[in-house]
């Protein structure tokens, strides 16, 4: 289950409630609401004729607290999420407006789920409810799919979508013009030592050529025959064999062959391509005064660091802190960027706050508090900032703040319906800014804060724009332009538009450019990472580009069923208004939508899940049978996320329990009522991430002992508290790291009775991971300490992490330090089946020591040693082309005798993941 109670308390919800939707929006969302819902209704009948006529109304939440660019629709419950604050940068999601493109890219997951919900598909669903739909669709119907034909349906309702931008396409450009040919499952699972394209890329380029090469009707009728499961093995390959008369091997090498030739995929880098080169990335370059470069590197061993380069020798500045986009601006010794801090309790609220680093010495400071700010740029003199804000109505403005206290200085009023991105000083008292329009058209803005005026440069274009940068007359900025993303100059004397021309092509596209006297510098993307590519002027040519030239729409690739009846139906959207009502947070509260089975060997459990659709309470009846003992036990539980501490409770009753009297057996039953609170709070700031939670349950056993032993057997029924404090604090990890370098978490547990009964247990866990040798490597410590009364009053469980191969119990008093060393072995890519994929092994070498103090029945004391050494081997793997799995093998040698276990000092277990399923 996700986290619930993700949205402030204080939010007050509205709702347009149609047949198709139901659109629920904090105050003040009308509009966006109301654009959606027309988006929607009127999309759903052309749009369906390619997937299906089954509708089913969806509840669709608008979340405007977050600075994260994103939106998904679920299918346990059935609903929808838009996060609404659009993203700055246009060349990865484009320039449409975000509601817009949140709307016909989810809504044809809607229609997906709603037609896929067929055979034997339908069949799970009836009996088992939403997950089993979904764990049903997700089996026969491959992520690629689900994604693709949504990439394609935004590309094909608007101008432009993601399918029509170069820079979405060169990841795939990249690996085929340098020869790198992943094999099937690589491309499928990714890789965590290539750059590997994702199953958004891969799938827009199979669900395009099938529609271009079979027509508009040809995925709807193997989509229909995988999810009835018409075959029960490989059902999606064995229906796409049927409509399309080839197996599906041959279905995708024709669709690779086919964009190699619309992409001219000859060898761009001849004599640089190295096969066995390692990803690194390098981006936003810029040129300090004295020419040095300053860029962000990271790579797949090294998170992102500000790097000053002077020549050959490169100098780390600072880590860059978690940031939605890495973009900075440089002038005079100073870096300005935003950094990203989510709100202290509440999951979907966070911010974007501006940073000022000073190049010289490292040292980095915050000007803005909780902020909603993008993509800030420091003047010429080191005063003033100025920043995109993007209140949470939407929209968008532009701020002008103090660059040593943050503070609001002036705000630029935006009289149009635009959006901001990447805007730069030009001189004192002018701004230029690319911008969207109502329509997602982009231009560049010339902004007179002075004389509050507006000059637009450009005409605005479906072409997208950004990262302007002026040198003396000439205003440089990256801008798509036919099959690819170029460098593009405007000269103010003239009014004229030129395209930057080099004689040596690197890489594709050329991305923010950098200026001075002598050089330009940009960065290009490549299949081993984002490069830096340094030119002299005297070896670039100014191409004089028409104004006509520039108002080409975007290029299809070559795929010209885009240009079909429902081609740019955001043209005809009408403005229709709705009804506007009040929607309670009390409305809807139990949605019982699946069952889940479990299986943890004995134990056996069914469990009837509910969450409401604002995510603010959690609940479930459950059953389950204990296959030793023949036992069983129903209950229920409930979580409640709206208010600032999570509110639990729950109910359990256990009958036909066995137990054991002086060698006899008896039965008992048990309930078990219990109330809670926890508190979650989310401490992260900058390069780190902080989380601490603490609460306490009060817990109600009452035991009924059964038959003749009942007044025999004394069964007493207590109170008592389950207090826990848990804390966790890391550092950024890279994507080979296993653990991150630093990073610390601690558990306390003290669990006591209220009343009549004396005795408590005390537990406290924790692990430390430091660097290893190697910088994929980590060293990892564990200390326990665990300690109850001596009154044996009362007895509670633990679960104390015993030294690896012995059998533990629950001593009195326990104590344990354990070290591991983790590294990476292989990184294989190596797959089977189209079943079971391997990304990596790796080790771990451990020394476990825990030193356990009792009191035998005479009333002596007892101390015992438990120590052992080993080794684990674990595979990173993935099943079924999504499903991520860790498991593996271990062995331990014990140094000391197991005095309550197997015979032997050496033990061999498997190592299970605890959930396959985990949502």
């Amino acid at each position: 289950m996700a986290q619930i109670g993700n949205d402030p308390s204080s939010i007050k919800w509205k709702q347009i409630n149609t047949p198709l939707s139901r659109v629920i929006f904090p105050e003040g969302m009308d509009s966006v609401a109301t654009r959606i819902t027309n988006v929607i209704h009127f999309i759903n009948g052309p749009t369906s004729s390619t997937i299906g006529n089954k509708t089913k109304k969806i509840d669709i939440v608008l979340k405007n607290q977050t600075t994260i660019s994103n939106g998904f629709v679920d299918l346990a419950p059935f609903k929808s999420e838009f996060y609404t604050t659009p993203h700055p940068n246009s060349f990865e999601l484009g320039s449409v407006p975000w509601p817009d493109l949140l709307a016909i890219h989810e809504y044809r997951h809607v229609q997906q789920f709603n037609n896929f919900d067929v055979g034997l598909t339908k069949f799970f669903h009836t009996l088992f409810g939403q997950e089993a739909q979904s764990l049903m669709s997700s089996t026969a119907i491959p992520n690629w799919f689900f994604e693709g034909d949504a990439v394609y349906n935004e590309t094909n309702l608007s101008k432009q979508g993601r399918g029509s931008l170069a820079f979405f396409h060169n990841n795939f450009r990249a690996i085929w013009m340098e020869g790198k040919n992943y094999n099937w499952m690589k491309l499928r699972n990714g890789s965590l030592k290539d750059d590997v394209p994702n199953h958004y890329q891969l799938g827009y380029l199979l669900v395009a050529y099938g529609r271009e090469k079979y027509g508009e009707k040809f995925w709807e009728n193997v989509t229909h025959d995988a999810a009835s499961f018409k075959n029960i093995f490989y059902p999606f390959q064995q229906s796409l064999k049927k409509y399309a008369g080839v197996d599906f091997e041959t279905f995708r090498n024709d669709a690779f062959n086919y964009y190699k030739n619309i992409f001219q995929t000859e060898n761009i880098l001849p004599e640089k391509v190295n096969q066995n080169e390692e990803y690194l990335n390098e981006r936003y370059p810029s040129f300090t005064e004295n020419g040095e470069i300053i860029f962000i590197k990271n790579s797949f061993k090294h998170t992102a660091d500000f790097i000053k380069k002077n020549g050959a020798e490169e100098m780390k500045i600072r880590t860059v802190d978690n940031t939605i986009d890495p973009y900075y601006s440089y002038r005079n010794g100073k870096i300005v960027y935003t950094s990203f801090r989510p709100d202290i309790r509440w999951g979907d609220r966070n911010y974007s706050e501006i940073e000022v680093l000073d190049v010289t010495n490292g040292h980095q400071h915050t000007i803005t508090k909780k902020t909603k700010y993008f993509s800030p740029d420091i003047s010429e003199d080191g005063q003033m900032v100025v920043a995109v804000n993007v209140p949470e109505q939407g929209g968008s403005t532009l701020h002008l703040l103090n660059a040593v206290n943050g503070e609001l200085i002036d705000e630029i009023k935006n009289l149009e319906p635009l959006f901001y991105t990447y805007p730069k000083f030009y001189d004192r008292e002018k701004i230029i800014s690319p911008v969207r329009n109502s329509e997602g058209k982009m231009s560049i803005a010339l902004i007179d804060f002075e004389k509050n005026t507006t000059e637009y440069l450009l005409p605005f274009t479906f072409n997208v724009i950004a990262f302007p940068i002026v040198w003396h007359d000439t205003l440089y900025f990256s801008s798509s332009y036919k099959n690819n993303d170029e460098l593009m100059a405007y000269t103010f004397s003239d009014k004229k538009i030129w395209k930057i021309n080099t004689k040596e092509k690197f890489g594709l596209g050329k991305y923010h450019p950098s200026v001075n006297d002598s050089n330009i510098i940009w960065h290009s993307f490549t299949a081993e990472g984002n490069r830096l590519q340094k030119v002299n002027k005297k070896e670039i040519n100014f191409q004089e580009i028409s104004f006509e030239e520039m108002n080409a729409n975007p290029s299809h690739f070559g795929i010209s069923s885009l240009d079909n009846s429902t081609a740019n139906l955001l043209r005809f959207i009408p403005n229709d208004t709705f009804p506007i009502t009040d929607y309670s947070k009390a409305a809807h509260l139990f949605y019982f939508h699946s069952l889940q089975a479990t299986i943890d060997d004995p134990i056996y459990s069914v469990d009837w899940v509910s969450n409401n659709v604002l995510n603010t309470l959690e609940s479930k009846i459950s059953f389950k049978y204990n296959s030793s003992d023949q036992s069983k036990t129903v209950g229920a539980s409930a979580t409640y996320g709206g208010f600032f501490p999570l509110l639990t409770g729950g109910i359990s009753y256990s009958f036909d329990r066995m137990g054991n009297f002086k060698g006899n057996p008896f039965l008992y039953s048990q309930w078990q009522p219990y109330i809670g609170f926890s508190i979650p709070l989310n401490l992260s700031k900058g390069r780190s991430f902080t989380n601490l939670n603490f609460g306490s349950n009060l817990v109600y056993n009452q035991t009924d002992i059964k038959g003749m032993y009942k007044d025999s057997i004394f069964s007493p029924s207590f109170s008592y508290l389950n207090n826990f404090i848990s804390f966790r604090h890391q550092i950024q990890k890279s994507q080979q790291e296993i653990f991150p370098r630093f990073s610390q978490s601690i558990n306390l547990i003290y669990k006591t009775p209220l009343y009549q009964y004396h005795g408590y247990q005390f537990m406290a866990n924790s692990n430390f991971y430091f660097p290893g040798f190697m910088s994929t490597h980590s060293i990892a410590f564990n200390g326990a300490f665990s300690k109850k009364d001596d009154l044996q009053e009362i007895n509670f469980s633990i679960d104390f992490p015993f030294s690896r191969g012995y059998s533990g119990y629950n001593f009195y008093k326990m104590i344990k330090w354990g070290v591991n060393y983790h590294l990476p072995l292989f990184y294989p890519d190596k797959g089977f089946a189209d079943i079971a994929y391997l990304l990596r092994v790796r080790a771990n070498v451990f020394f476990d020591d825990t030193e356990v103090q009792d009191f035998l029945s005479n009333g002596n004391e007892w101390k015992n040693s438990f120590r052992s050494v080993g080794s684990e081997i674990t595979f990173d793997t993935k099943w079924w082309n999504q499903v991520n799995v860790s498991f593996g093998f271990r062995y331990s040698y014990l140094l000391d005798s197991d005095m309550f276990g197997n015979s032997g000092r050496n033990r061999w277990e498997i190592i299970l993941p605890v959930n396959i399923f985990n949502r």
